[in-house]
């Protein structure tokens, strides 16, 4: 489709509009982060580096750091399981109530926040008799992060026919062969995909981690929120944002790079996925 010259000029002009909504305040923070100053004024009275060290040698913003990253990885990896096992079962399986279970799955990542930590809080306190901690903050955590997986693996699996599954059966392979070399081979791109969005997801959450984690222990969402409002401390949390935002961009940009090499030689092969080579293989196995 041919746009007109008046077209393409308004398009490009609503495409910087919404990238500038996004991404100035995002810059902003970035140039705080350089303030020689400790008090909030625009522009900076001066930029330095001293604070990036600072940021380092912070005791408590690396212990938060490493508390996100340890939440964020047994999150994803019970997200792994759950979501994969979820989606092969929908996407593979038809029985009563499929298409309920699917909107079940899918529901924790529209609730409220808020309402979700209020909820999985009073069922850990108050149904269980489960003190708050790191374990309540990762199940917490995995609630979300399974809607990821599954959304990533489903989508994979319903693109893949599932003639190839029946190929290898008839041709001899066991159940296990097939998942291993026809079924596995095919959703695994989806799955890491769908991991370095989890591990992005938990690790920037917030607002479900105040309600579920114990007393005494910080995320580094939690650090920089604590901090925010400590004159002293506001431009190590500027530092500290902007590194948070740096790690967050990683796993989401190897995410889209998968998922778009992926369908790019999806699109090479007309559609298909991996069918004979995979299929050949799984029945070569004695």
């Amino acid at each position: 489709m041919r746009l007109s010259r008046n077209s393409q000029t308004l398009l490009r002009l609503g495409v910087g509009i919404t990238l500038a909504f996004i991404y100035i305040p995002l810059i902003v923070i970035a140039i705080y982060a350089f303030n020689a100053s400790t008090t909030q004024e625009w522009p900076p009275p001066g930029l330095t580096l001293d604070w990036f060290s600072k940021a380092f040698d912070n005791q408590g913003a690396r212990d938060a750091l490493w508390t996100s990253v340890r939440v964020g990885l047994v999150a994803t990896a019970i997200a792994l399981v759950l979501g994969s096992l979820a989606s092969l079962a929908v996407s593979r399986y038809r029985f009563f109530g499929r298409e309920t279970i699917s909107f079940l799955v899918v529901l924790p990542i529209a609730l409220p926040g808020i309402v979700t930590g209020v909820a999985l809080s009073d069922t850990f306190t108050q149904v269980l008799g489960i003190d708050l901690s790191l374990f309540t903050v990762i199940v917490g955590h995995a609630t979300f992060c399974i809607v990821v997986v599954y959304n990533n693996v489903i989508a994979r699996l319903r693109r893949m026919s599932g003639s190839f599954e029946e190929a290898s059966a008839d041709l001899g392979a066991s159940t296990w062969q097939t998942f291993r070399y026809v079924t596995f081979p095919t959703m695994q791109t989806a799955l890491v995909a769908g991991a370095l969005l989890a591990f992005a997801l938990s690790f920037d959450e917030i607002i479900v981690t105040l309600f579920t984690i114990g007393a005494g222990q910080e995320t580094l969402p939690i650090w920089i929120f604590n901090n925010l409002f400590r004159p002293t401390q506001l431009p190590i949390v500027n530092v500290v944002a902007v590194l948070a935002v740096l790690i967050s961009i990683i796993p989401i940009y190897l995410a889209h790079r998968l998922t778009r090499e992926e369908g790019g030689a999806a699109a090479a092969r007309g559609g298909g996925v991996r069918a004979e080579p995979v299929v050949a293989e799984a029945t070569a196995v004695p």
